[in-house]
């Protein structure tokens, strides 16, 4: 029999209400050892907060606006009143809804919970509600969401509530449960990160553990058409920074202003992924074309940056690039006003082999050879800070953003951030952050979201915290369809300011950070001002309030630092 549902959510509970680290992971290794086969990998999935597998490409696609519908039809119609004041209170949704059904019970609603749901009947619905397209899907939705969420009790509502908006919070990160499901099956924790880095999935590792034993981790590897996480990089101030941090020679590269993509390419065919994992083929023929017709290899992956050129050789602007990946309609007419050109700059997976130990210069030079006419990044290696910073003002002249810097023998380490990769700016490092909530402006801005509330994640607890605030940086026209996006993401209205999930990643510059009482990070930007919509990234690839905290601390290696003692 299936373990109930509310054995998660209770399980879950108990996590959000501890801090201690190895507490969660004890806790959680011994939920999973209660788990039967068939239901572990979706119940790993729904403890971290995802509906299915980071790599899947199934959505739920139900909108809040379906949620708040449903939810009033299930507390009675009083929802709107009781929510908004809950969300005053705890500033939790999933809280706030499990504080309103709490509320509003029905004897409906307490006969239909007498028949308990399970993780598979939960696994099975969410399946469902995924599957659910075309005419009338919405309508559809509605009614398998509220046929899903009439059965569940409010601890259990409070739950799918956080998978239906990606909203967990618990503080059971990724790297958390990676842990958990070692310890479970009595795994060395770095054997389990690095089949995860591969398969793209810590429920399906612990699936293959319980299925196969140890000796699935010897056979797991890449599967082609299955997105790998991405590698990504620290930020470094200079060139000599960089090779004082490294202490050798370097590869240093352009830092190209376009979109990260990774090319999926198997007995002919090919698909292009985001950099948010999702499959982009349809919007990107020309790049499905150039890569069939030059990467010479029976299955490989490799990764890449799209970029867009004008006449003159230069970069267009970010958001005009991105129309490309959101367009799948009128391609032909789109292609002409943004012509794309691919550039090539690793690969992870040739003929069967994954390449991702093998240093990082071997694979330059097998990705050399296998790339055919594709051009690869603008390169040179050198321990000479002189010709790395000539470098770096040619990339710089040529439009692009700065250098990435790699060293020479370094792996590649799919989902990881480390000091392999640097990225090198000449300007103070800009932050990714998420729109948390947006006031209506004045005079000719007053029926337009347009002063945004801006907010980093807080690594721990996966809660996005403010720091700053702006109304700068966009367009007219950008503030119109934000509006629009913002207002689709709304749950909860007071006065002039509207709350929103925290699912838009904007980057953002500002001309310095302050510590600031003000807000629950204690830090605050100054003359914050939005330079692009990250369409790109999603809200878990938002800057951290530890790295705010870090560059804070980096702005007095050249000026004083006033303390208050």
């Amino acid at each position: 029999m299936s373990i109930p549902f509310g054995s998660l959510a209770e399980l879950l509970e108990g996590v959000e209400a501890t801090k201690k680290r190895l507490e969660i992971i004890e806790s959680v290794a011994n939920f999973i050892n209660t788990l039967a086969t068939e239901e572990l990998s979706a119940a790993v999935n729904m403890m971290v907060g995802r509906a299915f597998p980071k790599y899947s490409q199934k959505t739920l696609d139900v909108s809040w606006s379906t949620l708040i519908a449903v939810m009033g039809r299930i507390s009675g119609g009083e929802w709107n009143r009781l929510f908004g004041e809950a969300m005053s209170k705890t500033g939790d949704i999933g809280t706030a809804t499990k504080q309103v059904l709490e509320q509003t019970k029905t004897k409906r609603q307490l006969q239909l919970t007498q028949t308990q749901l399970t993780i598979l009947e939960v696994h099975r619905a969410l399946e469902t509600i995924a599957q659910t397209k075309g005419k009338s899907s919405r309508i559809k939705k509605e009614r398998l969401v509220t046929a899903l969420i009439s059965q569940a009790t409010p601890l259990e509502a409070k739950y799918l509530i956080k998978i239906f908006t990606s909203e967990m919070r618990t503080g059971l990160q990724e790297g958390l449960m990676e842990q958990a499901v070692a310890q479970a099956f009595h795994v060395y924790l770095l054997r389990v990160q690095h089949v995860a880095m591969m398969v793209g999935d810590i429920g399906e590792v612990a699936e293959k553990l319980r299925t196969e034993g140890i000796e699935a981790l010897e056979k797991a590897g890449f599967s082609v058409f299955r997105p790998v996480k991405l590698m990504l990089a620290q930020t470094s101030n200079s060139v000599q920074e960089a090779l004082t941090e490294q202490g050798a020679g370097l590869a240093f590269e352009y830092k190209y202003d376009g979109a990260r993509v990774q090319i999926h390419k198997q007995d002919g065919k090919v698909c292009i992924f985001s950099r948010r994992l999702s499959d982009v083929t349809e919007s990107l023929p020309e790049v499905v074309a150039v890569a069939k017709q030059n990467i010479d290899a029976e299955s490989a992956i490799i990764e890449g940056e799209v970029i867009s050129l004008d006449s003159a050789g230069y970069p267009i602007a970010f958001q005009h690039l991105m129309r490309r990946f959101k367009r799948i309609r009128d391609i032909d007419s789109i292609a002409n006003k943004i012509p794309l050109t691919l550039i090539l700059f690793d690969i992870l997976y040739l003929n069967g082999e994954s390449l991702i130990n093998k240093p990082y210069l071997r694979r330059r030079q097998i990705l050399q050879e296998t790339a055919g006419n594709i051009p690869l990044s603008q390169q040179i290696v050198t321990d000479q800070p002189r010709h790395a910073q000539a470098f770096l003002q040619e990339a710089l002249a040529a439009g692009h953003e700065g250098l990435m810097a790699k060293k020479l023998d370094s792996p590649y380490t799919p989902g990881r951030r480390g000091k392999r990769w640097l990225k090198i700016k000449t300007i103070l490092e800009p932050l990714d952050l998420v729109i948390s909530a947006a006031e209506y402006g004045y005079g000719r801005r007053k029926d337009w979201l347009s002063d945004y509330y801006l907010s980093a994640r807080d690594q721990a607890s996966g809660e996005f915290l403010d720091i700053g605030k702006t109304f700068k940086g966009l367009t007219d026209a950008e503030m119109i369809d934000l509006t629009w996006r913002l207002k689709e993401i709304a749950i909860q209205e007071t006065g002039h300011k509207v709350t929103v999930l925290p699912k838009i990643v904007v980057e953002v510059a500002y001309n310095e950070i302050q510590q600031s009482p003000k807000y629950k990070s204690q830090m605050a930007l100054r003359f914050a001002r939005i330079t692009r919509i990250r369409d790109d990234k999603a809200p878990e690839d938002a800057s951290t309030v530890g790295l705010v905290r870090e560059i804070y601390e980096r702005q007095f290696h050249n000026k004083g630092k006033y303390t208050n003692n």
